[in-house]
């Protein structure tokens, strides 16, 4: 029974589509999420891809009387893209920047320049201490062939872990951002098993917004059709998810998004719908119990960690023959480079000009460094990924002996015998 009346937390989540000079109308819907912002009051304002930190300065001096704290995260060639702008005093703030985030030679995908990561503040709400996650993951541009699927998953995992390990002395958890994934995509599913973060949707009790919560909708003014292929009417790829502890459980009253256009004016705040949740805060004994019915069986965690691994494994093979191709690029430049030494020292080589010579070096000598800088590139990638496969079978491992465990446990006391208990090495036997 909840020992007093609850409190009341209102989190906002929006990727903002803030690139200057390539997202259209950027300073008139900063200038609407700005009103939007200052008149709904929220908590806590969770933005993505605010790419500018002049774009960020801006909503900061005029959100100056209603989110008093913000924080802006800095990271890559251009930003993280990462703001928190709360009501609420921050004590603390942390950014870990994922290891695989593309490549930089995609121009067209840019994810690479953006150093995508997740961000945590740490506020104080009321007396409690809650960590605060604003993050926006590698997209996700065919779902037919995603090409950059062990990234984002890669993603997934440093982002649980740094859940994980960061989030151990909060009273709450909220997480909110742009996942870019579906809701049963493995990447969603593998960060849910091993945070315990709940998905705000599937638990609101009111819901107000798109249809089936989607944030990417065709009746958007901005989003591309081609890119909802194919989920014609939308597909949910923003959220905001929650955990409590035990002192604290949460309860998501109500869930709301915008739906594309806006009240008098001509366009939309972004080519993604914003995410507005209303949580309750019940300070609680019975929160323990609570919470720990809503942690995933071991079963399902060590599916989902086996999936995953498979995943990077596939994505290390991938890797290793980049980067062989890149060595064979390298080994072909330097013979052709032997080519233009040759041909300067040959004695008929009064037919070829000097400048056809030197010509036909820089290409050698490009083609060189290119293939060097690939090479690092990928030995880089599949560093990260090797070490992602380790971490993935330690656990599944810890998870195999916890589910053996149980097992044996379960099996010893339905036929009323005592259940199995580790021996314990430090007690000395009699």
């Amino acid at each position: 029974m909840a020992t007093e009346r609850p409190a009341k937390l209102r989190v906002f989540s929006l990727n903002c589509w803030g690139i200057r000079f390539f997202s259209k109308l950027c300073t008139q819907r900063y200038e609407m999420i700005g009103e939007l912002l200052d008149r709904e009051q929220h908590d806590i304002a969770l933005l993505q891809e605010v790419w500018s930190e002049q774009d960020f300065l801006f909503l900061k001096k005029k959100l100056s009387s209603s989110y008093p704290h913000t924080h802006y995260f800095k990271s890559g060639v251009i930003g993280s893209g990462l703001a928190a702008f709360s009501k609420h005093r921050i004590q603390d703030a942390l950014l870990y920047q994922y290891s695989l985030n593309g490549y930089p030679y995609m121009l067209r995908h840019g994810d690479w320049f953006g150093g995508k990561a997740v961000g945590l503040v740490i506020l104080d709400v009321l007396g409690l201490k809650a960590h605060v996650y604003v993050t926006h993951l590698h997209a996700e541009y065919s779902r037919a062939q995603d090409e950059y699927l062990p990234h984002r998953i890669v993603q997934s995992w440093e982002l649980l872990q740094f859940v994980r390990h960061t989030s151990c002395g909060a009273d709450l958890v909220v997480l909110g951002g742009d996942l870019n994934m579906h809701p049963q995509d493995l990447g969603n599913r593998l960060l849910r098993s091993h945070t315990g973060l709940r998905d705000c949707y599937t638990e609101t009790g009111t819901f107000d917004g798109c249809e089936d919560g989607h944030t990417l909708i065709a009746n958007n003014h901005f989003t591309k059709k081609q890119d909802l292929i194919p989920f014609e009417k939308g597909i949910r790829i923003d959220y905001i998810l929650m955990k409590g502890s035990q002192r604290v459980n949460m309860k998501c009253e109500s869930l709301s998004t915008t739906k594309g256009s806006v009240a008098d004016k001509p366009f939309p705040y972004s080519d993604h719908e914003a995410l507005t949740a209303e949580l309750a805060l019940f300070r609680s004994e019975d929160s323990r119990q609570h919470e720990s019915g809503n942690t995933p069986a071991v079963s399902e965690q060590m599916d989902v960690v086996t999936e995953a691994c498979a995943v990077v494994k596939e994505g290390l093979c991938q890797t290793e023959a980049m980067r062989d191709k890149a060595m064979h690029l390298v080994f072909g430049s330097l013979l052709l480079l032997l080519l233009p030494l040759v041909l300067a020292f040959l004695p008929c080589s009064c037919s070829f000009s000097f400048s056809t010579v030197g010509l036909l070096g820089a290409v050698c000598i490009s083609l060189l460094l290119s293939g060097a800088l690939l090479y690092l590139l990928f030995t880089t990638h599949i560093k990260v990924l090797k070490e992602t496969e380790d971490q993935m079978m330690l656990t599944s491992n810890d998870l195999q002996t916890k589910l053996t465990g149980c097992q044996l446990s379960g099996s010893s006391s339905s036929d009323g015998s005592p259940e199995l208990q580790p021996r314990s090495p430090f007690k000395r036997e009699e």
